[in-house]
């Protein structure tokens, strides 16, 4: 999923707001939750610093911030639902809780400002939810099985090359053998 994406307008009623480029720079990202509505009482999957006990891993990148998460479908119910209403898109967008360290107010004069937030101090949680502030975000889902298969379609592919690659070679020097 995407729960934050740069240069995104959200119409939050009384002003509009950005995410600006460079706001996730050095934002506290080490204990980040997964959840639903932002329902904070059940954790589908956590990020603990993106190590080994994470079911999580949360990454900034050039667009915003990016997350892959592995949710517990065959022992949770929950899980499944979740998973299940995201694999219909009857929920296609995220959300994020998190502390502004600093931002910036533009066209303050008019009935409709727009608030920058220009650095994001820690987020605490990102949800997949029914109603997001910003359009922009998304979150769908794969099964592991559906990323096996294309992990051995991508090696297959790989393998394919270098035969080919070698059979080229190969008739390169059977080529200079007879001249």
């Amino acid at each position: 999923g995407r729960p934050i994406v740069f240069d995104s307008i959200a119409d939050l009623g009384a002003f509009s707001e950005m995410i600006s480029r460079g706001a996730l720079d050095n934002t506290d990202l080490r204990d980040v939750r997964l959840c639903l509505n932002h329902d904070t009482s059940y954790v589908y999957a956590r990020s603990r610093n993106n190590n080994v006990n994470s079911t999580m891993r949360i990454m900034p990148d050039e667009l915003g911030l990016r997350f892959i998460a592995q949710l517990d479908i065959k022992n949770s119910p929950k899980a499944q639902d979740f998973y299940s209403a995201i694999v219909r898109k009857d929920i296609d967008k995220m959300s994020f809780m998190f502390s502004v360290e600093a931002d910036e107010w533009e066209n303050l004069e008019s009935d409709h400002p727009t608030r920058r937030i220009t650095k994001i101090g820690k987020v605490v949680e990102v949800s997949a939810v029914t109603f997001p502030a910003y359009e922009a975000t998304e979150i769908n889902a794969r099964s592991r099985e559906e990323l096996d298969s294309a992990r051995a379609a991508l090696e297959n592919a790989r393998a394919q090359s270098a035969k080919s690659v070698e059979t080229d070679q190969k008739q390169l020097e059977l080529a200079k053998a007879k001249y």
